[in-house]
């Protein structure tokens, strides 16, 4: 804890420039939005006008990744900057899924709430002297103002709405609402546009405006429903019900971003939209990307990912891998804030965003989920887990993913097969071992936790069926 706590005040005392001169900081993070979920990135069905006008003044790095395939893990990678086997958040809730007689392996141990030892990246900006705001989901504890957070609205340990769902009445931290028909989406952007209309002047704020949606329970307004049950379909986009969220979802980042201009602080902001984890495969496709929400295939980690930069400046189109991890030394470095003092595992984008310098194409990602998640109705896959405990390495074009349950290793080059679809670890040996062992490095550089205790429950000879 001591250590924590003279890290905090060294950030205070390394500000590099005055508060007048640092920008806004508003991070837009999504809850189970798709790569392919919006006007912008390619659907023909859902509508997002507000979220395609920012991409075109943003930098749309299109090759963003997810920390991990589900909610929890990503959310804590992004407040630590670390990947999840330094803060031991590597899915939401039990990692004991699904099963017992078809889990070879038992799961390492989860953790459910981040651990106060770390400098959050909202700790990280209030110490330089920003306000700081949370809005909606926060699925690390139950409390956000212990970890940085001068406010919070609606964020606690749970991660999907609950009760009522999206339409009152319903009661989350200083989010309560005892009459119905008030659509949560909408109660959260009521609050997050007051901050902004009620923000000093004088000093910079830090907004974390983590929606619910589109999470699950699917349940949106009745007159955007009816809009789209108006509407042709396209491909595996077909759910006038989970469009109808999406809109209200963009909606409210047109009132927030209507908001800044308002208030004069728009081309002071810089803004990120980012989505937690890939699209839930029970209600949208995400075609031509293999697997969905849960997977380590590329529909349920590679994300939609924009930056605006004040005044729109050195927008375009990024294709290196990115990841979540990476926000956080991006803007603390951006804002001058300085973070030597900090384990962080994401790398500073800001020559990239400011057009200084290119991004390192060779650079590797990873991943490790060290647990089971079972299926879910409606997913078109033979087997009863959607993700069994593994670990992967993106490097270039090449992505790697290794089995912890049957050692199986996987090798696809994403440049001529997107979709994962021809395994070439046969073919190219030579690059399989390689990326193998560079994992391998990884995992001991961070001290991954693997499965070791096998299950006395399992049953070799149980059959799946669906």
């Amino acid at each position: 804890m001591m250590r924590r706590v003279v890290l905090i005040f060294v950030l205070q005392l390394c500000c590099v420039c005055s508060l007048a001169a640092k920008p806004n900081v508003l991070i837009f993070l999504v809850d189970d939005l798709g790569w392919t979920d919006l006007g912008y990135s390619g659907s023909k069905y859902y509508e997002s006008p507000n979220i395609d006008t920012l991409a075109r003044e943003s930098i749309v790095f299109t090759n963003a990744y997810s920390n991990g395939p589900n909610c929890a893990p990503t959310r804590a990678c992004l407040m630590s900057g670390q990947y999840s086997p330094r803060h031991g958040i590597y899915t939401v809730g039990d990692p004991v899924r699904g099963n017992h007689k078809f889990r070879r392996w038992t799961p390492v141990n989860n953790a459910t709430v981040l651990d106060k030892d770390i400098v959050t990246l909202a700790e990280t900006f209030s110490s330089a002297g920003y306000s700081t705001v949370h809005l909606g989901k926060w699925h690390l504890g139950n409390d956000p103002t212990t970890q940085g957070f001068d406010l919070n609205y609606g964020g606690f340990a749970g991660g999907s709405p609950s009760k009522g769902g999206y339409h009152s009445p319903y009661a989350y931290p200083n989010v309560v609402e005892e009459k119905e028909g008030r659509y949560l989406t909408d109660h959260l952007t009521d609050l997050a546009v007051k901050f902004i209309e009620e923000s000093s002047e004088s000093s910079p704020f830090f907004m974390y405006m983590s929606h619910y949606a589109v999470h699950t329970p699917i349940q949106a307004k009745a007159t955007l429903q009816e809009r789209f049950e108006a509407k042709k379909t396209s491909g595996s986009h077909r759910s006038p019900k989970y469009a109808a969220m999406i809109a209200s979802m963009d909606e409210s980042l047109g009132r927030i971003i209507s908001a800044l201009e308002e208030k004069g602080s728009l081309d002071e902001t810089i803004i990120v939209f980012a989505s937690d984890n890939g699209g839930y495969g029970g209600i949208t496709g995400q075609e031509p990307l293999r697997g969905s929400k849960g997977m380590l295939y590329e529909g349920g980690i590679r994300v939609p990912m924009l930056v605006r930069l004040p005044n729109a400046k050195n927008k375009g189109i990024e294709n290196t891998p990115v990841m979540s991890i990476d926000l956080y030394p991006t803007l603390a470095s951006y804002c001058g804030i300085d973070t030597s003092g900090l384990t962080l595992d994401g790398i500073d984008l800001t020559p990239r965003i400011t057009k200084q310098e290119t991004l390192d194409s060779q650079r590797a990602v990873f991943w490790h989920f060290p647990c089971y998640l079972q299926r879910y109705s409606g997913l078109k896959i033979n087997s009863p887990f959607r993700c069994v405990p593994s670990s992967a390495i993106r490097k270039g074009d090449w992505k790697l993913i290794h089995s912890y349950e049957t050692n199986e290793i996987e090798l696809y080059n994403l440049a001529s097969d997107i979709g994962e679809s021809k395994n070439l670890s046969a073919l190219k040996p030579e690059i399989a071992n390689a990326m193998y062992e560079e994992l391998e490095e990884w995992r001991k550089s961070v001290n991954a936790g693997v499965p070791k205790v096998k299950n006395p429950k399992y049953d070799p000879n149980a059959v799946f069926t669906k």
